[in-house]
């Protein structure tokens, strides 16, 4: 949780708004692939990357 602080900290500061849509789809993917491991859509998801 600490790096998510200093995240929204270092973007707050900076200015760097363009930054959290970014993060925000790398979760979202990174999400999709550790939930759909060990299910039978796996094959179809990682032809996708």
């Amino acid at each position: 949780m600490e790096l998510l602080k200093e995240l929204w900290a270092f973007m707050r500061v900076r200015k760097k708004w363009w930054l959290l849509p970014l993060i925000l789809v790398l979760l979202a993917v990174g999400a999709l692939l550790a939930f759909a491991q060990g299910s039978a859509l796996a094959p179809f998801i990682y032809t996708v990357f």
